[in-house]
């Protein structure tokens, strides 16, 4: 089973998205939902996705927990509570008890917009996450390389709970930076708790010029920092096209884990992401920042 563990989709009349009010996002300033994604995922051969939160908004996480519920493609959804409120246990379990609420396998918070590069280390957020791996969830981790560490630090104090890293951190590929962001993705991969995903590195690139070669050192460090069983493809469809097409991020880290063998490639487009979030199997229907 091939899975796309990253996607987002939007209806802008019904849930604006003020991130895409600048002159840069012109190109995904419009409405995106399954029935324009379904097409790509059958010609890149995808059975399963994943649909992730843009909104730190409730409303949004029960609107795709129900499309999810009624739309066979989608495996599951990363949605967003509050993990700071003091009833976080209660909304999630009203998540799951709602509509498409077997479809919830993880929660994410949009930590790169937070101005506190210690976010992730505050009381209530940690409580927050606890209760989150009490429900049974993963929670993805949507960080800049600056706040890597006190990812490392949360990852650490709740060694039960397990942690999916989004777009390896967005590194600096637009200007061929490495380090330090290679030494803190290395000391997160030293936890066994994370799993992470080659996502959104088309948009961290030169939009209008990255080649695979830009990728590869980002990916590289990825692959032998996690290993291929803890690595999973996401398309970022569609913030990604501001950058390259569907088939062109598939094309692109197709090609990036053509030095592995077959069955550690399986794992990268699928066998990761259905460990990683618990997703099932196919079924007889078929397939202000940008959230990333």
């Amino acid at each position: 089973m091939r899975v796309d563990a990253h996607h987002h989709v939007w209806e802008l009349g019904r849930r604006p998205q003020s991130w895409l009010d600048g002159p840069e996002s012109a190109a995904i300033r419009r409405d995106f939902g399954t029935a324009d994604l379904a097409p790509h995922v059958r010609a890149a051969g995808i059975d399963r996705t994943v649909l992730v939160q843009v909104l730190p908004d409730l409303a949004e996480t029960r609107e795709f927990l129900a499309l999810a519920a009624a739309e066979p493609l989608i495996a599951g959804v990363v949605g967003w509570v509050d993990l700071t409120a003091p009833d976080v246990a209660d909304t999630l379990a009203e998540l799951r008890q709602g509509p498409g609420g077997d479809r919830l396998v993880g929660v994410r918070h949009l930590v790169q917009g937070e101005d506190d590069p210690e976010w992730l280390a505050r009381p209530d957020v940690r409580r927050g996450l606890r209760a989150v791996g009490a429900a049974g969830l993963r929670y993805d981790l949507l960080v800049l390389p600056h706040q890597l560490p006190a990812a490392v630090e949360a990852v650490r104090e709740l060694p039960e709970q397990s942690f999916v890293l989004d777009h390896l951190a967005k590194p600096p590929i637009a200007r061929g930076g490495v380090e330090p962001w290679a030494g803190r993705l290395r000391e997160l991969a030293d936890e066994p708790n994370v799993f992470c995903k080659l996502s959104g590195l088309v948009t961290e690139a030169r939009r209008d010029a990255w080649r695979v070669a830009d990728l590869r050192p980002y990916a590289d460090t990825a692959l032998d920092a996690f290993g291929p069983d803890r690595v999973m493809f996401g398309s970022d469809w569609p913030v990604c096209l501001l950058a390259a097409s569907y088939q062109e991020v598939v094309g692109a880290a197709e090609e990036l884990t053509d030095g592995l063998a077959a069955r550690e490639r399986a794992q990268v487009f699928g066998g990761t992401a259905v460990r990683a979030y618990g997703l099932p199997g196919p079924t007889a229907s078929g397939p202000g920042q940008e959230p990333g």
